[in-house]
């Protein structure tokens, strides 16, 4: 493909030479004899300080975003007004756009995303519809299944992914969009057919500096990157910010599918919520049918009702809505089960902010005082290091208020001190009274937790989820909550299996 082809759509403020182009890239160590070097300021480093680099490594291109730069001579050159967004127009037109050749659905909202993207994916599957999702804990891509090293990839990436989808015969893709990936114009020029607002909680406030920048960056999606508004806006009217949104998005001229818990044109009626699942009549302008889930909790409901609203958005039957709820059995690191033979329920979770944390543990108090039980919530947890301190205590606060026990211990500390990070937290758990034991070595944190646990107990492992490494000031380890606890829980002598 020509240079001038690959630059077509793109904002360009001056270019000169039209070589062949055989690859795109972004990070000068990739560059291949051939390729195009798209050079762009990033949050922590500046791409065009590696000009020179590419082109030693054989770019024959190079796109920059700096005004200061200086055309060389020996390769083709563009100067852009913005690198990410130039970056998306270049990756799409490259990759011969195959975001417009898949119907898209995305997901944005502080919880809730993965769980939803995971139930739409299985409700478009029961439609016999192929399909490619990208999200927090994997991609799954024309068949396979790859880590996810960021929630939402770069556009770049993005679009290759995509390209190979098509390939292998997706119609459909499923997207957790961030509010990073919607700030820094990763999506940039990617059209959704659909997109769905969970809700909005205290989360990335480091990064976004309040709650109306927070919104401000999950309604991007809702305007429209680069492209028109989506056709379908699927939004959670229970929540303040999604209220908002609905009368936002009707503006724009996005048909507007509001839904709730018991409330809104897709809600639940007669919910029964217990340990084995979730079962609810599910009321759409449709009519109604019944969903019975394996997965669990009240945040649940909420998570199957956005994406049957998404579902039907894209042609599914309620039916096939049926079937899809029914046949997704886990979500990777969302309340997922431990168990070894124990007489006491082992959870790990994802729960990583207070509103999170808050509804884990009213989930675990709910189930541990059926039928006047007495069993206990034991919740280990820790706070993330180098993010947001003034959520610290509200987490510490929210772990306290439905727990019998808290092991309070590291999450990521990154750069910080574990203590520093614990510390802050402490503000909060101790003001609920609650009985605490403080443990920054997270293996011994979740040991000590287990060997609290007597029969008709629930601990909770929250914050880590799917990842499987933990950040340290020492370097990145590797750390598998769900392991951790089997290798406890044989240690206490434990061993069977479900």
């Amino acid at each position: 493909m020509k240079f001038l082809d690959v630059l077509d759509g793109a904002e360009v403020l001056s270019q000169r030479g039209n070589p062949e182009i055989g690859g795109v890239q972004y990070d000068s160590r990739k560059v291949q004899p051939g390729d195009l070097f798209v050079a762009m300021r990033g949050e922590t480093t500046d791409g065009n300080r590696y000009i020179e680099a590419a082109i030693s490594a054989g770019a024959v291109a190079v796109v920059s975003d700096s005004a200061s730069e200086v055309a060389r001579e020996a390769v083709a050159w563009a100067q852009v007004p913005h690198g990410r967004r130039a970056l998306a127009r270049v990756s799409a037109n490259f990759y011969r756009r195959p975001a417009e050749k898949l119907m898209l659905t995305g997901i944005t909202g502080t919880n809730g995303k993965t769980t939803t993207s995971f139930l739409v994916e299985s409700m478009l599957r029961a439609a016999g519809r192929t399909t490619v999702l990208l999200g927090t804990i994997e991609y799954h891509i024309a068949g396979r299944t790859l880590p996810a090293p960021h929630t939402t990839p770069e556009s770049l990436e993005l679009n290759h992914f995509f390209r190979e989808a098509l390939r292998g015969g997706a119609t459909e893709g499923v997207m957790e969009v961030s509010s990073h990936a919607l700030i820094q114009q990763r999506v940039f020029g990617i059209p959704y057919d659909a997109a769905i607002f969970t809700n909005l909680t205290r989360d990335h406030l480091d990064y976004h500096g309040d709650f109306d920048e927070y919104f401000a960056a999950k309604r991007m999606l809702f305007e429209g990157v680069g492209t028109e508004p989506p056709r379908v806006a699927v939004i959670n009217i229970d929540d303040e910010y999604g209220r908002q949104l609905a009368d936002f998005s009707k503006a724009r001229g996005s048909r507007v599918y509001t839904y709730g818990y018991s409330a809104g044109d897709f809600h639940a009626e007669n919910p029964e919520l217990s340990p084995q699942g979730t079962q609810f009549e599910l009321v759409t302008p449709e009519g109604k049918v019944g969903i019975i889930s394996p997965l669990i909790g009240k945040v649940n409901v909420y998570n199957l009702v956005a994406a049957a609203a998404a579902a039907l958005a894209r042609g599914c039957s309620l039916q096939q809505i049926r079937e899809g709820a029914a046949a997704l059995q886990r979500v990777p690191g969302r309340f997922e089960q431990v168990n070894a033979g124990q007489g006491f329920a082992v959870v790990v979770d994802y729960a990583h902010t207070d509103d999170a944390l808050r509804n884990l543990t009213t989930i675990a108090r709910e189930f541990v005082s059926r039928n006047g039980s007495s069993g206990r919530v034991i919740t280990v947890f820790g706070c993330g290091g180098d993010r947001d301190r003034k959520k610290r205590p509200l987490m510490g606060e929210a772990a306290g208020r439905s727990s019998d026990l808290v092991v309070l211990t590291s999450d990521n500390p990154r750069s910080e001190d574990p203590l520093a990070v614990i510390n802050d937290a402490l503000v909060g758990l101790q003001k609920t009274g609650t009985e605490y034991v403080v443990e920054p070595d997270r293996r011994q944190a979740i040991a000590k937790a287990l060997r609290q646990a007597r029969a008709g107990d629930i601990v909770l492992i929250a914050g880590k989820g799917h990842e499987k490494t933990q950040t340290t000031r020492e370097g990145v380890f590797p750390f598998d909550d769900v392991e951790v606890a089997r290798e406890s829980l044989a240690a206490l002598g434990h061993r069977g299996q479900r």
